[in-house]
């Protein structure tokens, strides 16, 4: 069974959240989170990093990750690992695989024309939002 990861960052004051906007399918043209594919005996965590960085520039001195939850595909033989962080200072962000840009947070994330992921992202904004006091305790 294949690993991908997908990764929520958060600006700092949690106004914000880091999009990509997709360069090719699936999904091409729609918003998404970052993220990738987990490397055969690589840790979750380490490949959230690795693909972070790979893909924005953000490093693990910018930012701590919390595994959120983890999505299991049976019949598409895959599993999407979730992963959520608030960045600890202002970075700039650079990418050449897909466009990056800060959103706001007041948008239907739940709209499968503008959104990838059939729904998933405005679901694990939502398990942010419930959660963040736990989350980030700082």
């Amino acid at each position: 069974m294949q690993g991908y990861n997908v990764v929520m960052i958060y600006s700092r004051d949690m106004g914000r959240l880091l999009m990509c906007k997709r360069s090719k399918n699936p999904y091409q043209g729609l918003s998404n989170l970052v993220g990738g594919k987990i490397e055969f005996g690589e840790a979750g965590m380490d490949a959230a990093y690795r693909e972070l960085f790979e893909e924005t520039g953000i490093s693990k001195e910018d930012v701590i990750l919390h595994h959120l939850m983890d999505f299991t595909y049976y019949f598409q033989a895959c599993y999407v690992e979730v992963y959520v962080g608030k960045l600890e200072r202002d970075v700039p962000v650079y990418g050449d695989e897909n466009e990056l840009y800060w959103s706001d947070l007041n948008q239907d994330f739940f709209d499968m024309s503008l959104y990838a992921g059939e729904g998933n992202i405005g679901h694990m904004i939502e398990q942010v939002n419930m959660s963040k006091n736990i989350i980030f305790t700082d």
